[in-house]
């Protein structure tokens, strides 16, 4: 997630992650602020945990990206390496070098504008991905950049390709991580219709009303990568926080139907709409850590974990690919859970002040 990276907007700077809402005062709760020692305890619990789900991931798919299973634990461990935690390295770099060779096995494609399964949710989230790790741009990721730009360019958004809630089921988060790798990895010769891509999709989002809570945390964090009026983006973030539940978390859905084939623990708090939730108000909506109802989150997300360092979440999306093993826990739930972890994991270290190697 490169010098010219530093400084753009959002994901990066979400996993650069400044410590300066960490250090402020904790604000008063109904209940004690979280513990340092509690936060970093569950940190180090998580971090193997993802690190052995990414590492299961490459072995036994060598040929696809997977979001779940490396994107969001990359987010994780990048954001605790900048935070001072230890993350295998090693392993890190083999990690953007699979990722990238599996952009750069795509490229023609790319280049002729029809991309790979999962279209600009794969794309967009291997770009994010890759950025996360300080990845230099280079042919491959201008290749994807194009395709970007040739996607679905006659509409004023990206729209997901396929329906896997809770991450590949909005045009929201699909949207968003198609801006945010063009942020990052846009040449210069792609610039002036980049600009204009961003010009567009942000009117968009501006107008466009969130359903769920998918929608406003990415249209929340995409507002703020096109730079949108602030009184939007206070707006989006107030709209987020008012859903926070008694419990202190985040559900990913707001109402029950049954005739949706929605299942109803959905609409209850879970790991991953509360990840998500507290990393997208503290990254794009300003909320600071210590603030009341970022420190309810927190105190959710640890009295959640589970012994053996992961956050179990019940899928809801139709299985389409072979099932196989990764290495983390849940089985037939384990790729929400891991990108629930993912999440998770990134809102804790939020909370840490950075540690001096």
């Amino acid at each position: 997630m490169a010098s010219r990276i530093v400084g753009i907007a959002l994901f990066l700077a979400a996993l650069a992650v400044s410590s300066s809402a960490a250090d402020e005062p904790a604000a008063t709760t109904d209940k004690p602020a979280v513990t340092q020692d509690e936060l970093r305890g569950a940190i180090n619990k998580s971090l193997p945990l993802l690190t052995k789900a990414a590492i299961g991931h490459r072995e036994q798919r060598k040929q696809c990206f997977a979001c779940h299973q490396q994107g969001l634990p990359i987010f994780a461990l990048t954001a605790a390496k900048a935070k001072g935690f230890t993350i295998d390295e090693a392993e890190l770099a083999t990690q953007l070098e699979f990722i990238a060779g599996f952009l750069a096995k795509n490229r023609e494609q790319y280049l002729q504008g029809k991309g790979q399964g999962g279209q600009a949710d794969t794309a967009g989230y291997a770009l994010v991905t890759l950025a996360a790790g300080g990845w230099k741009p280079d042919e491959a990721t201008a290749a994807v950049t194009e395709y970007l730009l040739l996607r679905q360019k006659d509409q004023d958004h990206w729209s997901n390709n396929s329906t896997r809630p809770p991450t590949e089921a909005s045009p929201f988060t699909t949207s968003y991580v198609s801006l945010r790798g063009l942020a990052v990895f846009a040449t210069a010769e792609q610039k002036e219709r980049a600009d204009s891509r961003v010009k567009q999709v942000r009117e968009w989002l501006i107008k466009a009303a969130p359903q769920d809570n998918e929608d406003r945390v990415f249209r929340l964090l995409a507002l703020k990568e096109v730079e949108a009026p602030p009184a939007d983006i206070e707006a989006a973030a107030k709209e987020l926080l008012a859903r926070q539940r008694d419990d202190g978390g985040w559900a990913q859905l707001d109402t029950y139907d049954p005739e949706k084939g929605q299942p109803e623990i959905a609409t209850t708090s879970d790991a991953y709409a509360t990840g998500t939730a507290l990393v997208a108000l503290q990254q794009a909506g300003g909320l600071a850590t210590s603030d009341a109802a970022y420190q309810r989150g927190l105190r959710y997300l640890l009295q959640g974990q589970l012994e053996d360092g992961s956050w179990h979440v019940t899928s809801r999306s139709k299985p389409f690919q072979a099932y196989y093993e990764s290495g983390f826990p849940h089985e037939h739930d384990q790729f929400i859970s891991c990108a629930a972890s993912g999440w998770a994991t990134w809102a804790l270290v939020l909370g840490c002040e950075k540690m001096d190697k």
